[in-house]
């Protein structure tokens, strides 16, 4: 096992600070988003992170204490959680979407002695909670608001700390000096379809591993500038922040998902990372509206692509492209693809895709515009990144190669097996469930099922739960078929398959909101509410047709014999996705269960 570089995480960044005090840390939108967004250097993020932790530290909070972060991703999110960790305590996330009761449950189950809130709103969700460790809670914006504890500002909490740090300069420097790499550094709470979450234990030495691995593998370099919306409640987010200390990288942060596209363009990012549906949602505009062009538009798009694929083929296969296939597709960059790289903002060098898998369809697509997407893999119980593909070593329908020394292997039926410092040391109180997520020599079972090709690029077949066992006792992966659905419908949102312990599969559709407007523009539905185009009979249709395709490339037993067109799309609010965009299979078929049975109502043929 390679020797860590740093101690801790804040270890880490108090170095970080003092190498490279004047340069670009982190960005925040300026004020009523009017103007240049607003930078921090690395010196003032480390004097206002020193503030919060000192300020903590005059509430009280002791070295292993949890203080929980109830906020959306911004730039104070990114101090409080420095803060935290230079306090020597370690971060509880709580998503900012999470209802009351277990937004409550998580602050109590962890013991958290301070809560970090974004507003009154997200303070008020502990009233009348029975949390006897919480001692103080912090609001970010506006006014404490009535609460059962001492309640201030964030900005009250930096002006305790200062006044404390002014009494005792070297308080933190002491503090930091005697975290160790096995010390608690997060608690993070998986997100579960049924049941209480549970609180995964994630040390300082799996982030500092993180952050050195990222660097190593040239995923990450100082040059970069990241834009960073994604959920920092969430470690796909949060592992991007060892890197970016680690590294020394300029970030904008700013986790609003409406703003992703304007931004875009503003900050000009060099690399990015999100969930698929963002990548789908790009794709999908581009398709629709090329489709919509009609005639020469569209004829020239599909060449393009045609001849992008090819290329992207010669380069994941090593060779040489030849000079006329050069040509061509200098041409179609001119013409296609440089339209799509400027509306990712001009200069994206990367894109990291994880949380949920990726079309493999999507993925060339991307890779033949000339903007490989690295798609990886890892699990929050493994900080989030354990396999991704490489800058220069991209191998599409891949989760890439592993991170460092991170020890691999497949169980007999395929499930993945991970062992090595990037793995959790347990869940938080659950000695029986933790002991169950382990094999006797220490592997972490991932749940997930994969296969390993010679070079040790990894792939994810299917997610070992969610497998489907029709009535008929056949086997149907269901994230496979909704991927490749996905890719050959240009309108969809999401796709669910259902089938378990039926006679024949089944498909929940929601259709995207934006792509089904410009399909009915100048049509009968054009000006339509949402629900009623999705609901038309002309909506059916057009679906309908690109489930024949889907049918044509699955086997007799996989064919999708029945789909329904939901009225709406699905979203966390209602609790139907995650926080990181993935489908609570469950919860989807509870809700609609009135539209699964109309599915299997009237006899079909047994498969």
């Amino acid at each position: 096992m390679t020797e860590l570089p740093y101690r801790s995480i804040p270890d880490m960044f108090l170095k970080r600070v003092a190498t490279t005090p004047d340069a670009r840390a982190f960005a925040h939108p300026a004020p009523g988003d009017v103007g240049d967004p607003v930078w921090l250097t690395w010196s003032q993020v480390g004097t206002r992170a020193k503030a919060i932790a000192a300020g903590l530290y005059e509430l009280g909070v002791r070295p292993e204490d949890r203080v929980a972060i109830l906020a959306s991703t911004r730039l104070e999110w990114v101090l409080a959680d420095l803060g935290v960790m230079c306090a020597g305590a370690a971060t509880t996330t709580v998503y900012p979407t999470t209802e009351a009761e277990d937004a409550a449950f998580i602050v109590g189950d962890s013991g958290s002695k301070v809560l970090i809130a974004e507003n009154a709103d997200q303070a008020a969700k502990m009233k009348n909670a029975n949390l006897p460790d919480l001692a103080a809670i912090v609001v970010i914006d506006g006014e404490p608001g009535t609460a059962d504890v001492l309640s201030l500002s964030l900005a009250e909490l930096e002006r305790r700390g200062n006044t404390l740090l002014a009494q005792r300069p070297g308080l933190i420097e002491e503090i930091v000096d005697g975290i160790g790499p096995d010390h608690l550094a997060t608690l993070i709470y998986t997100s579960g379809t049924t049941g209480r979450p549970k609180g995964v234990e994630l040390l300082h030495a799996g982030w500092v591993w993180q952050g050195r691995s990222q660097a190593d593998m040239g995923l990450l370099l100082p040059d970069d500038l990241q834009y960073l919306w994604l959920p920092l409640s969430h470690s796909f987010g949060k592992t991007l922040l060892s890197g970016v200390i680690y590294v020394g990288m300029p970030t904008y942060v700013d986790g609003r998902v409406d703003k992703i596209v304007d931004n875009l363009g503003k900050i000009r990012p060099t690399i990015m990372a999100a969930a698929p549906r963002v990548f789908e949602k790009v794709y999908n505009t581009v398709v629709t509206t090329a489709r919509a062009g009609g005639g020469a538009k569209w004829k020239i798009f599909t060449w393009a692509l045609r001849v992008g694929k090819q290329v992207a083929a010669l380069k994941q296969a090593g060779k040489p492209i030849p000079a006329g296939l050069s040509i061509k597709y200098a041409i179609a960059t001119k013409l296609v693809f440089v339209k799509l790289q400027e509306r990712m903002g001009g200069r994206m060098r990367g894109m990291v895709s994880g949380s949920a898998p990726l079309s493999k369809e999507i993925a060339e697509f991307f890779y033949a515009a000339g903007m490989p997407i690295l798609e990886g893999y890892g699990l929050t119980e493994t900080f989030a990144g354990s396999f991704v593909n490489r800058p220069d070593h991209v191998r599409v329908g891949t989760v890439g190669q592993s991170l460092g020394d991170l020890e691999v292997k497949l169980d007999t039926d395929g499930e993945i097996l991970l062992r090595g410092v990037p793995v959790m040391r347990g869940y938080h109180n659950l000695p029986a469930e933790t002991s169950a997520a382990f094999t006797s020599d220490g592997f972490f079972r991932t749940g997930d099922i994969g296969e390993l090709d010679a070079d040790g690029y990894l792939r994810i077949t299917d997610r070992k739960k969610d497998l489907i066992k029709t009535s008929g006792g056949k086997y149907v992966a269901p994230s496979h078929i909704e991927g490749m659905f996905k890719s050959i419908c240009p309108y969809t949102s999401q796709a669910l398959v259902i089938g378990q312990a039926r006679n024949y599969c089944t498909m929940l559709v929601t259709l995207d909101p934006d792509a089904i407007a410009a399909w009915a523009a100048g049509g009968p539905l054009a000006g339509r509410p949402y629900a009623e185009i999705v609901t038309s009979q002309e909506a059916h249709d057009m679906v309908a047709g690109y489930v024949q395709q889907l049918n044509e490339r699955l086997n007799r037993w996989e064919t999708i014999k029945r789909f329904q067109i939901l009225p709406r799309d699905l979203s966390i609010e209602d609790g139907e996705l995650t926080p990181s965009l993935k489908v609570k299979r469950r919860v989807v078929e509870k809700t609609f269960s009135d539209d699964v049975e109309k599915m299997y109502a009237g006899a079909l043929a047994e498969i």
